[in-house]
């Protein structure tokens, strides 16, 4: 059934904190004790890994929003030192264990484990056309650790959303740096202050923001203009359309039970992450 846009953004609140465990520093420490030289390293492999020993001109594409360069001062190294198969099994095993350790005695509750298969049941139900990474991901086993399958369906629900939002961004003519610009200003940020993109080279990142403002998104002095606010949100609204689907198997008490039992874990994941 369909289920309200509302419901749905809900949805990718609470996914979030979850699947973005992945990223904390138990995995991390799993990365490097492999050998992967820094932080980046260990993201990529694991990250990409569904995809195969992916080029880093394939990974660019399907992760989308690093600026030109970047991927490749990883991929394919990481493949030299690790295997697809190993990353995704070092990444499943670093990720439950993070998460076990950030909600504490929820890992072990009844709830965790409804959560778990509700949202394995949406995360598993989504057609996977044009979604490269999501599709990668559905190709995998799904653990039977109730920590491990949460984990997991949330990264499958996030990365299907995220395929979306790359297929909105680019129906929108938005390319993956301009993007990080529209989402610092979103913040209140300027696009020399956003984390993912201030290491950028000035003259590299006031390119893409001149760029912008040719196309009278941005102000003079590196606002949102009402056009650029209007298609920030037209990007948004048409990202949770696209993220729909998944939730579709579930019936609205069901949707609503998964966000009940999902609002607990996903706080105190985001606590622990803060």
């Amino acid at each position: 059934m369909q289920h309200s846009q509302a419901k749905v953004h809900r949805m990718s609140e609470l996914v979030e904190p979850i699947a973005t465990v992945t990223y904390s520093e138990i995995p991390n420490e799993a990365f490097l004790a492999l050998g992967m030289r820094n932080y980046w390293d260990g993201y990529f492999a694991g990250r990409a890994a569904p995809l195969g020993q992916a080029s880093a001109e394939v990974v660019h594409a399907v992760f989308y929003n690093f600026a030109g360069g970047e991927v490749a001062r990883h991929i394919p190294w990481v493949w030299g030192k690790i295997t697809p198969q190993e990353a995704i099994a070092v990444r499943e095993r670093g990720s439950a264990a993070a998460l076990r350790q950030m909600i504490g005695q929820l890992a072990d509750s009844p709830g965790l484990a409804r959560a778990a298969d509700l949202a394995t049941r949406a995360a598993v139900s989504a057609p996977t056309e044009g979604r490269a990474l999501y599709a990668g991901l559905r190709a995998l086993d799904v653990p039977e650790e109730p920590v491990a399958r949460l984990w997991h369906a949330a990264t499958l629900l996030r990365e299907h959303r995220g395929d979306g939002h790359n297929a909105a961004l680019l129906a929108h003519g938005i390319g993956g740096t301009e993007a990080h610009v529209l989402m610092a200003l979103s913040l209140g940020m300027r696009a020399e202050e956003f984390g993912r993109i201030h290491h950028l080279p000035k003259a590299q990142l006031a390119a893409v923001v001149d760029g912008l403002r040719g196309r009278g998104l941005v102000t003079a002095d590196g606002a949102f203009t009402d056009v650029g606010r209007e298609a920030k949100e037209r990007i948004e609204t048409l990202t949770d359309e696209l993220a729909a689907p998944p939730y579709d198997v579930l019936s609205a008490d069901e949707l609503d039970e998964l966000v009940a039992e999902l609002e607990p874990i996903a706080a105190a994941a985001r606590d622990d992450d803060d």
